[in-house]
């Protein structure tokens, strides 16, 4: 008794804290979704939303490109890593975070330079008579962006779970006869699926409501949903209201995203059990 009353104790601070920076900006946000510049309750701002539909398509679209393209590179970086001795482990998560060191906008910044007509990349390409090939402001950039700076997101809980899995078990399933294809599909990612479906999320939830790769990269012809956002709030149409029912909507899509991937992971979960 004296022990619950211990944790409710502990557990007080960080539930004020929730309170108050999560459940009362997600009641604001909702307040404002559902009112008009006059405080009145109204829908229009959530019907409004419809003539953005190419804009919310696009987003998911590069989002849901960008989180498969993380995960077939992830998924064999992840069991290269798992299968090292622990002091070479250690090294290779040292070098594949290093990035993350520098500040998100500086390895964007980089990007740019590289990508741009007078690039790096562009220069080299003219060494060979090629180009130069227009690489900067595409969706294709947009996406580089994307995979480039979530790449680590996906690569870890990957790594975590192949970590998990012992070498007898792949042994075991070569000498029941099972080719590279069948170990991959009905051994490794099935035992894989909780690292999978956290990388899935880690990955598609910034993606999707990002703005600043967008921006950088894509220039004003690839607007993704974070970018509508940011206007709403901060640009010169300044309509709190629909960029609360602009927030609201994507707040829906991650909580579809995140519902999807947990039952991916229990029935994965239930499979290996």
């Amino acid at each position: 008794m004296l022990k619950s009353k211990t944790s409710r104790w502990l557990a007080g601070p960080y539930l004020l804290w929730m309170a108050i920076f999560t459940v009362v900006p997600l009641v604001i946000v909702v307040w404002y979704a559902m009112t008009n510049a006059d405080g009145q309750f109204t829908l229009d701002n959530l019907t409004q939303i419809g003539r953005y539909s190419s804009v919310f398509a696009r987003s998911l679209i590069l989002a849901a490109i960008s989180t498969v393209v993380c995960l077939v590179m992830a998924f064999p970086v992840g069991y290269f890593l798992s299968r090292l001795r622990a002091n070479k482990q250690h090294i290779m998560l040292m070098l594949i975070m290093l990035p993350m060191w520098m500040n998100f906008l500086l390895r964007t910044y980089a990007w740019m330079t590289l990508l741009e007509k007078n690039g790096l990349i562009n220069k080299f390409f003219g060494l060979f008579g090629l180009g130069p090939f227009n690489m900067i402001n595409t969706s294709g950039a947009v996406v580089l962006g994307m995979v480039y700076n979530y790449l680590p997101f996906m690569i870890l809980p990957i790594y975590t779970s192949m970590t998990k899995i012992d070498d007898s078990i792949i042994e075991a399933a070569q000498d029941l006869g099972c080719n590279v294809w069948q170990i991959l599909f009905r051994v490794l990612v099935p035992l894989t699926g909780p690292g999978i479906a956290t990388g899935i999320t880690q990955v598609f939830v910034p993606a999707v409501s990002t703005f600043i790769i967008s921006r950088m990269l894509g220039g004003g012809s690839n607007l993704l949903i974070g970018d509508l956002i940011e206007l709403q709030f901060l640009g010169n149409s300044y309509n709190l209201n629909l960029g609360s029912a602009m927030s609201l909507v994507l707040m829906v899509i991650v909580l579809l995203c995140m519902s999807f991937t947990s039952s991916f992971d229990e029935s994965e979960m239930e499979g290996v059990m």
